[in-house]
């Protein structure tokens, strides 16, 4: 066989090994923290900010905590290794990936979902038409 041939072969394979593993990696499945503390992989739940219980920044550690509730009612303290993300307040539902360390979801990203600019507002009462 040809060494191109064969040197061609092999980083075609080492590319495929390669695309595999980051891809497993990244592929995250979604759960709620009733599923993510029976399992020790790394899921992503969404759910809601809990406003009225406490969050808190702590500066020294570079430590971002708050509850949140997932979809399925369970809450769950959330502790994320950096700042608070910036439209964290507007968000009407929020993605945390991470995993279960002993009574806390240890988040390594937050994702927010905040209500669009771009979506009409519904049209007041008097100016709807009644067919």
């Amino acid at each position: 066989m040809n060494l191109k041939v064969a040197i061609g072969l092999a980083v075609i394979a080492g590319a495929i090994v390669f695309g595999a593993a980051s891809f497993l990696q990244t592929n995250v499945e979604y759960a709620d923290f009733q599923r993510a503390v029976s399992t020790n992989h790394r899921v992503q739940v969404k759910g809601e900010w809990q406003r009225t219980k406490e969050t808190s920044y702590d500066g020294a550690k570079r430590e971002f905590s708050f509850y949140m509730k997932d979809d399925n009612g369970y809450e769950m303290k959330v502790v994320f290794d950096g700042a608070k993300p910036n439209n964290f307040e507007l968000a009407n539902a929020i993605v945390i990936k991470g995993r279960v360390e002993g009574s806390s979801f240890h988040a390594s990203e937050i994702l927010t979902k905040c209500p669009s600019k771009y979506e009409a507002a519904p049209a007041p009462a008097a100016a709807r038409k009644v067919l």
